[in-house]
């Protein structure tokens, strides 16, 4: 199945290019990456040479999936990778 801003929820985020565009932790907006991991609470991001760990619940972000930008609230992605992909 293909990733569309309907499903995209469902889908594993490992290897998505990001930004984020809002976050509780003003010195995260505008990070820039690709997603290299993801726990319960935490997405990792290469961003250049650096990884960055980032709360799930504290940021705001958008993906471009098929020339679209989708804008996905970190709060809804709470719960393991492997969980998530169940609901």
């Amino acid at each position: 199945m293909a990733i569309t801003m309907h499903n995209i929820l469902r889908h594993e985020l490992i290897g998505l290019m990001i930004k984020v565009t809002s976050s509780e932790n003003k010195s995260l907006i505008g990070l820039q990456g690709t997603i290299v991991n993801e726990t319960r609470n935490t997405l990792e991001i290469r961003s250049g040479e650096r990884l960055k760990k980032v709360l799930k619940a504290q940021i705001v972000f958008q993906v471009s999936i098929n020339n679209q930008i989708i804008e996905i609230d970190g709060k809804k992605l709470v719960a393991r990778p492997e969980e998530r992909l169940k609901r």
